[in-house]
C-alpha cells in the first residue's frame, strides 16, 4: 500500500518554527507535542530563514524563478521536438531527390 504524504499549512508550519525558536525547548520535543519529525522542522526553519515572506509557496505555486525555469524547460523541449522532427524529414526528402 503506498504511503500517503501529509501536508501541512504555511500557518502550521510557520507556527512550529516560531515555537521552536520561542519555547526553548529542545526541537525534538517540539516535533513530538506537534506529531510531526524533528527533521521536517528543521527544514521549515531553513526555508523560512532562507526566503522569508516566500517560503512555503504551496503546491502549484511557485517562486518566479522557479516558474521561470520551469517555462523555459517546456520551450526547451518542444523546440528539441521540433529540430527532431526537420531531421527526419530532411531524411525523407534527400532520399527521394537521389
Amino acid at each position: 500500500m503506498a504511503k500517503i504524504q501529509k501536508t501541512y499549512t504555511r500557518e502550521f508550519k510557520e507556527e512550529a518554527v516560531r515555537l521552536v525558536q520561542s519555547s526553548g525547548k529542545p526541537i525534538a520535543q517540539i516535533a513530538r507535542e506537534l506529531g510531526i519529525s524533528d527533521s521536517a522542522i528543521h527544514g521549515w526553519r531553513k526555508e523560512l530563514t532562507e526566503h522569508g515572506k516566500d517560503a512555503f509557496p504551496g503546491k502549484g505555486h511557485q517562486s518566479e524563478l522557479e516558474e521561470e525555469s520551469r517555462r523555459l524547460k517546456r520551450e526547451l523541449e518542444r523546440v528539441q521536438q521540433e529540430r527532431d522532427i526537420l531531421k527526419k524529414a530532411v531524411g525523407i526528402f534527400s532520399r527521394e531527390f537521389k
